[in-house]
């Protein structure tokens, strides 16, 4: 049995409390929160566990084993470093820093004690993210062409980060996880309309290994909440809706074919009108797993401790979202400059 404990207990905490207290394999031992109504909230759902105001008794808890960091971002990496000098585990919530540079130096940390270094990037064990990443790898897809999502809600603004941030960080961790082709160059443009907060609404362009285009959509301030991507692929196309209450991914048997045959053709328009043929297939809705995901990552989270192996959202691919967090704002403030990664790399 896993002593967890809790830093955070505002937004996010509460989710990863209860799932940390339904998984078999963890103990939740501890929440800390400095607000008066989240610890009030805490000891009464939860009156076994210690409630604590500051998350530095937490961490120094000798039954807690790993702590799950659920704070602002601007705090992650004060509290994750500290945890991880502690000789706990870490479970961090995304993003997983506020820059590559902190990110860089958890992960030295992590592997120096031959620590468990984890990110929440939820979407990632999801029946359907899981089974979009089977359809790519193997190759029902085909070589895939673009990935377009539409990520937009009214609220909530946070006052810390921006836009990307919060939303874009989603879809960044998706592509992370589904695509092994991975982002040479990232544009982003984008603006803010709210005073005293930063860019509530972004277009986000990532250029790929391969050829491949990605495309985010992220905005806080649209009437409607929207969580549709689409993928393009060669031989078939995935529409993925997650506020869809059941079908959540549709496979489409369509797209278009290139053909060989140019006898007949007495010009390029010609040409190009023979080689081109528009496949209308079947669509299909695949099997997906509804177990909560939340549970699913609190699960691999202990076994990855219990048996030393190696996080799907490990620090390595929550310090390449951080690096594309980065890239973006960075684009951001040149009016949508693309940013190459190997200049990033370079500074970091």
């Amino acid at each position: 049995m896993i002593g967890i404990g809790v830093i955070g207990y505002g937004y996010w905490g509460p989710n990863l409390a209860r799932c940390v207290s339904e998984v078999e394999s963890s103990e939740l031992v501890s929440i800390a929160d400095f607000s008066p109504a989240a610890r009030k909230r805490a000891a009464s759902r939860y009156p076994s566990a210690r409630i604590e105001g500051e998350w530095q008794t937490l961490v120094s808890d000798p039954e807690v084993d790993a702590v799950i960091v659920a704070t602002p971002t601007r705090w992650h990496f004060e509290i994750a470093l500290a945890a991880l000098r502690a000789g706990k585990h870490v479970l961090i919530e995304k993003p997983m820093a506020s820059s590559s540079w902190e990110a860089a130096i958890l992960i030295e940390e992590a592997e120096r004690r031959g620590l468990t270094l984890m990110v929440d990037h939820t979407f990632v064990y999801t029946g359907a993210v899981q089974k979009i990443r089977s359809l790519i790898s193997d190759g029902a897809v085909g070589d895939v062409y673009y990935y377009d999502s539409t990520r937009i809600n009214l609220g909530l603004f946070q006052s810390d980060v921006n836009v990307i941030w919060d939303l874009a960080v989603h879809d960044l961790a998706i592509l992370d996880f589904v695509m092994d082709a991975r982002p040479l160059a990232v544009s982003a443009t984008g603006a803010g309309h709210i005073l005293g907060s930063p860019e509530n609404m972004a277009h986000i362009t990532l250029y790929l290994e391969g050829g491949a285009t990605a495309h985010l959509n992220v905005n806080w301030l649209a009437p409607v909440k929207i969580r549709r991507t689409l993928i393009g692929g060669s031989q078939r196309m995935i529409v993925y809706d997650d506020v869809e209450p059941s079908e959540k991914v549709k496979v489409y048997d369509r797209g278009v074919s290139i053909s060989e045959e140019q006898s007949g053709a007495s010009s390029t328009d010609e040409i190009h009108r023979m080689l081109l043929n528009y496949r209308m297939g079947d669509v299909w809705v695949p099997q997906l797993s509804v177990r909560e995901a939340l549970l699913t990552e609190i699960e691999h989270f202990t076994a990855c401790i219990e048996n030393r192996q190696r996080p799907i959202t490990n620090g390595s691919s929550g310090h390449r979202v951080v690096t594309l967090l980065e890239s973006a704002t960075q684009s951001l403030k040149k009016r949508g400059h693309p940013v190459e990664l190997a200049e990033m790399k370079e500074a970091s």
